[in-house]
């Protein structure tokens, strides 16, 4: 039997969180043109880094643990992550009584990532000193909090924690990118852009063509953020200056110091999650430069 060579796809299949966290890295595709080059997928944190582990995405944002869980199939993206250096206004634990209260507490767990609900446990373990009763939900505030002392919120809804869009009365928010970098003097990763190897090898040509689009809208988005924030204020609850605010506050960068931020916090977690963990001696992979 004739085995016929494999053709690459006309178009890349990429991820896209819908947050707003990410809207920066995706605004300027659609003003280059470039977003109709390529097959993009919707989805949350989680489900889209589980569709690039299993192969039904190319390339695409991954949640750090699950990049660090998968390090051997997958080549991160230089320069482009979403994190923060200080605080990152979308990533809260919202409380009824101070953090180091919380011991034998319910606490709600926000099901759309594992990274910020890994690293919300790591900082009440180690830096506050308890162990509550965990358990995952879906991020609504206000059931999380008709049913647990404190919850773990992303995204969009951490965001209006952060800017006292709460349920009730007397909560406590609490940053975990500003936790995190008190604790550590470290920026933090919450997600990198990554390629499976498999396709690296097929399509090396494509994945730069993409990382190069990325980037450039990044900066576009940047140097343009008052127009982005503008735009997104026309769909979104939030208004122009909370949104400006919010792109120019979190950290699109992945270098040296980002790097050490990861590796400190596999340093601290490396082997706590189970069958399956990351090891302590996993690291990034890095897309190297086109030959």
């Amino acid at each position: 039997m004739t085995v016929l060579p494999r053709l690459p796809r006309s178009r890349p299949r990429v991820g896209h969180i819908q947050f707003l966290n990410c809207l920066p890295l995706y605004w300027g595709l659609v003003h280059t043109g470039t977003l109709l080059d390529l097959e993009l997928t919707r989805d949350t944190p989680e489900k889209l880094s589980e569709q690039l582990v299993n192969g039904d995405l190319d390339i695409g944002p991954v949640t750090l643990v699950e990049f660090l869980k998968n390090a051997d199939e997958l080549v991160a993206l230089p320069d482009i992550a979403v994190g923060c250096d200080g605080p990152v206004m979308s990533c809260e634990i919202v409380s009824r009584v101070p953090l180091d209260q919380l011991d034998g507490a319910r606490v709600a767990l926000g099901s759309t990532s594992r990274t910020s609900v890994r690293l919300a446990r790591l900082l009440l373990s180690e830096r506050f000193g308890v162990e509550p009763e965990y358990y995952t939900c879906e991020p609504d505030l206000e059931r999380m909090m008709r049913e647990a002392d404190a919850a773990v919120v992303i995204g969009d809804v951490g965001l209006r924690a952060f800017l006292r869009e709460l349920p009730e009365p007397g909560l406590e928010v609490h940053d975990l990118g500003q936790l995190w970098k008190e604790w550590t003097g470290l920026p933090f990763v919450m997600a990198v852009w990554a390629v499976r190897r498999d396709y690296l090898a097929r399509e090396p040509r494509t994945v730069h063509d993409v990382h190069r689009a990325f980037l450039s809208s990044r900066d576009l988005a940047l140097a343009e953020v008052a127009k982005v924030a503008e735009h997104a204020a026309h769909w979104e609850v939030f208004e122009p200056p909370v949104l400006e605010r919010y792109f120019t506050t979190l950290d699109f960068r992945l270098g040296r110091r980002q790097l050490e931020g990861v590796a400190e916090f596999v340093r601290r977690t490396a082997g706590q999650g189970g069958t399956g963990d990351y090891p302590a001696d996993v690291r990034i992979a890095l897309l190297p430069a086109p030959a």
